[in-house]
């Protein structure tokens, strides 16, 4: 089992910056990549951005390209994301997933934390 817990989330005016943290510890060695993703409300689960533990490949969806990005420090098992230019439309509940293959499905990503509200005012 992989445990994941995120962080950091909050209220941030529009064009403001937040980082979320994501702690992952137990069986960490049986994933391969860690992944964020969002709900807003009435809304389906979307895909953020991901990385690789070992080359640190990076995959970010379109909304979120040049405003957000994703980190890992793999000697302590976290991974940030850096979300800079935030909009009223990045308001959501944040999570952070681990899972075996990079990508945007969430049906690749295996354990997931309990998520991590963020919200962005005008």
């Amino acid at each position: 089992q992989v445990q994941v817990v995120e962080s950091g989330g909050g209220l941030v005016q529009a064009g403001g910056s937040l980082r979320l943290s994501c702690s992952a510890s137990g069986r960490t060695f049986s994933t391969t990549v860690m992944g964020w993703f969002r709900q807003a409300p009435g809304k389906g689960r979307e895909f953020v951005a991901a990385i690789t533990w070992n080359t640190g490949a990076t995959r970010y969806a379109d909304s979120v390209k040049g405003r957000f990005t994703i980190s890992r420090d793999n000697a302590v098992n976290m991974v940030y994301l850096q979300m800079n230019s935030l909009k009223l439309e990045d308001t959501a509940v944040y999570y952070c997933a681990a899972g075996s293959i990079i990508g945007v499905d969430a049906r690749n990503y295996n354990y997931w934390g309990q998520g991590t509200q963020v919200t962005v005012s005008s």
